[in-house]
């Protein structure tokens, strides 16, 4: 799963020419670690005005939903996150912390997860002035696990697949039987290529922090079974693919 900032365009629809409103932000972290109790219900959110206009924000929160392709943002709001103060307009240059605690049952059997997304507000207009503004949306992917759970990530297969271009990649299907979410970023992935003949072609070991680059967290929700392309180009389109997970903290 990759988390995203989706700049969303507002036109101020003007009689006389366009001028562009300059505004920008940077968030941290945008994914976060929560527990149901004790001191890991809460964790703070910065976000960061990097331009010279004041920055309006707003914190929404939406339930997220799963399918063999990843995590999808919803507008449902569930109840079961706090985020304080919900909005704040930060000055050019400045900081603000956001607050996200977990206010919801705190007899957690199975995750849950939520993307709080950092809304850019649209600025009213002087009167008689014309302006695009370009508004910025940073989703902060916000995951709840029950205390003292641990992932089981298993590969259930492992093909060769297209990429945009045409080109051979790994494409391996992943199955959490937890009730713990995990990272395919939290291990190491092991890829081989055979040729038809059963020959090694390929082989490729690449740690987590490699694999967040390439593909982000690699998010795999309690009792999902999710499909992930490994952006990694394969020398030939034929033969089999082999592919082993090893969690950095063993189960």
């Amino acid at each position: 799963m990759n988390v995203l900032a989706r700049p969303i365009l507002g036109l101020a629809l003007l009689s006389l020419g366009l001028a562009p409103a300059a505004q920008a932000m940077t968030v941290q972290p945008v994914v976060l670690d929560l527990q149901p109790v004790g001191r890991a219900m809460s964790q703070v959110v910065t976000v960061e005005n990097t331009f010279t206009n004041p920055l309006p924000i707003e914190m929404r929160i939406g339930a997220v939903t799963f399918d063999e392709a990843g995590a999808h943002p919803t507008d449902k709001d569930p109840g079961d996150l706090l985020v304080f103060p919900p909005q704040a307009l930060i000055q050019p240059g400045q900081t603000q912390s956001f607050r996200v605690q977990y206010v919801g049952d705190p007899r957690l059997s199975i995750s849950k997860h939520y993307y709080v997304t950092a809304a850019q507000l649209p600025v009213k207009m002087p009167e008689g002035q014309t302006a695009i503004q370009i508004l910025y949306n940073f989703q902060i992917l916000v995951s709840v696990a029950p205390p003292g759970g641990r992932p089981d990530l298993q590969i259930k297969a492992a093909e060769i697949g297209l990429n945009d271009k045409g080109e051979p990649i790994p494409v391996i299907t992943l199955a959490n039987n937890a009730p713990t979410y995990g990272y395919l970023s939290a291990g190491r992935l092991r890829i081989v290529e055979r040729d038809a003949s059963g020959k090694e072609v390929f082989r490729r070991n690449i740690p987590g922090p490699e694999l967040q680059q390439a593909i982000g967290f690699g998010l795999v929700a309690a009792g999902q079974t999710r499909k992930i392309q490994i952006p990694l180009v394969l020398p030939t389109q034929g033969g089999r693919l082999e592919a082993q997970f090893t969690p950095d903290t063993p189960r």
